[in-house]
């Protein structure tokens, strides 16, 4: 029996504060030794590096209850792998692979009752992040630093059923060439909130943002990558340089090369031949795997073939391989499940 007083049934995707949360601070040149606390409020001064500059950038991963008992996250170590990346990129001092995982283990740990139970499909979300705190007023990076990581409890993403969306081809561009678009930064997913609010505005669910080079190439939307499996089966992934390296997106290929013998391929995307594909889908923390029915640019309509009833049999099987292994039911590659004792 739950120690918490949440209604399981009900989760949606949004915050509700926990117990506890992981705080660390670097000054004077290192990191200090990190801790928890009860208290979900960030104090700042209002020459605080993230106010000014938007130094920041975060990760998104998922604890989970195994239909065994154990109490698990999925490849928290790419998650640390990837903030450092992004970090680096933005002048930050790096939080170590040892102090992320460490932060994971102890937030997890403590808020053990605020995980969904396994039957219901949900998880608590965790969500680590890094900003600049101490003082700057002249355009360079901070001295001064906190990394947080706090978790949240999150339904099903699926819980009314598979449908898949539709959405349209931006009229903006969400990264520059050689600019940010690879790193999981904050600033990143404020340029495209308008895009987000104007997509939903004229009736889609999502973007689809291309090249900003060409505008002939597709990349990603705000928040997910994309999928697509060609009429033989093939799992075919976008690549580009400004596209953010997914963890969902990276295992899936895995899981589609070693698990069930799919041919894959990574390579860059025209827009014209998304209505060629048999199936396609955004892939992400959130949802692992959401289909997608149609494709509108503007005037033309890239129907996908597996139709608007429900997400087509290659993309349910990656969906169900790679659930299968978060929730413990199948087993998969070495060091992909963290267990949190």
């Amino acid at each position: 029996m739950s120690k918490v007083n949440v209604d399981w049934s009900k989760l949606g995707f949004s915050y509700q504060p926990i117990s506890q949360r992981y705080v660390a601070n670097y000054k004077d040149g290192k990191w200090g030794k990190g801790g928890l606390t009860d208290n979900p409020n960030v104090t700042l001064n209002e020459c605080a590096g993230i106010l000014q500059y938007c130094q920041e950038v975060f990760e998104g991963l998922k604890a989970y209850k195994t239909k065994d008992g154990r109490t698990v996250t999925f490849r928290p170590d790419m998650n640390a792998k990837r903030m450092i990346d992004s970090a680096k990129r933005l002048e930050m001092p790096p939080v170590s692979e040892e102090m992320f995982m460490e932060a994971v283990d102890q937030v997890v740990a403590a808020n053990r009752d605020w995980i969904p139970p396994f039957e219901t499909g949900g998880a608590l979300y965790l969500r680590p992040y890094l900003f600049a705190s101490g003082p700057v007023i002249g355009v360079k990076p901070s001295d001064e630093y906190q990394f947080r990581l706090f978790g949240t409890p999150v339904g099903s993403y699926f819980k009314n059923g598979v449908k898949p969306i539709t959405i349209c081809v931006s009229d903006f561009d969400r990264a520059a060439p050689r600019g940010t678009g690879h790193i999981k930064a904050g600033l990143n997913y404020a340029m495209s909130l308008h895009a987000y609010i104007t997509a939903h505005t004229n009736g889609f669910d999502e973007n689809m943002f291309l090249d900003p080079a060409t505008r002939t190439y597709v990349e990603e939307t705000g928040g997910a990558n994309f999928l697509f499996v060609k009429k033989d089966g093939t799992l075919v992934t976008p690549k580009s340089d400004s596209i953010l390296p997914s963890i969902t997106r990276r295992s899936l290929i895995t899981i589609a090369t070693d698990m069930l013998g799919m041919k894959v391929e990574h390579r860059p995307v025209k827009l014209t031949e998304v209505g060629d594909f048999a199936e396609a889908g955004l892939c992400g923390t959130a949802a692992v795997i959401c289909p997608v029915g149609k494709v509108v640019d503007h005037d033309k309509v890239y129907n996908i073939a597996s139709g608007m009833e429900k997400m087509g049999p290659v993309l349910q099987k990656l969906y169900d391989t790679l659930r299968g292994i978060q929730l413990g039911t199948i087993e998969g590659p070495a060091g992909w499940v963290h267990e949190v004792k």
